[in-house]
């Protein structure tokens, strides 16, 4: 997010036909929610299609990419490296440390210097190597109880930002949802109405 080194999120495995659903919501939940880039497997075209119309549509600055090399991209990252997973240690107990060592925690600074590390966050697919339990920095449980990745990411980015995420401004937008009590809205970034169709 602007003002805070960088946040990529790292769909690790992709099966397609039975994936395709969830791994398009990691990247739009990414995008959503805060983080800077997402990288889907090299196999999950169509989410990267759906997540860069979203994109175009409805503003950035936001990147998905499409990569194989998905166990060098966790080795190498010089940063931060969070899975998230069931097992891991909760939330609640490790945030303020992720924070403080993202520099998330000041909301970034005036000068415009990054003062803290890039943030890889993990989000799991059908099956991780124990290698990656390994190579994480930290092994995060947003609660140890079974539920969806897309959840977990979630939360994990509404308390890595405090909720800061929900204001930003989004840039070079075709169209904007206007909050309402009741019904639905989409306007033209110029501000007439326009009907797309989709319920996103």
């Amino acid at each position: 997010m602007q003002g805070d080194p960088e946040v990529v999120v790292l769909r690790y495995g992709h099966r397609p036909g039975r994936d395709d659903r969830m791994t398009t919501h990691v990247g739009l939940t990414a995008r959503a929610l805060g983080a800077d880039r997402v990288i889907f497997p090299s196999n999950a075209t169509q989410s990267k299609e759906t997540v860069d119309s979203v994109t175009d549509r409805f503003g950035g600055p936001f990147v998905s990419e499409l990569r194989d090399d998905q166990r060098a991209i966790v080795r190498d990252w010089a940063g931060i490296v969070v899975h998230l997973t069931m097992y891991g240690e909760p939330i609640q107990e490790v945030e303020a440390e992720i924070r403080e060592q993202h520099g998330s925690d000041d909301g970034g600074d005036d000068d415009g210097m990054d003062d803290g590390e890039p943030l890889l966050i993990v989000v799991g697919g059908e099956k991780v190597p124990f290698e990656l339990y390994e190579r994480a920095d930290y092994n995060v449980g947003v609660t140890n109880q079974p539920h969806s990745e897309v959840a977990g990411l979630a939360v994990f980015l509404d308390r890595l930002f405090e909720g800061r995420q929900l204001d930003r401004e989004w840039e070079d937008a075709d169209r904007r949802v206007v909050p309402r009590e009741t019904g639905k809205e989409v306007v033209s970034a110029e501000g007439s109405d326009e009907d797309d169709g989709h319920d996103r």
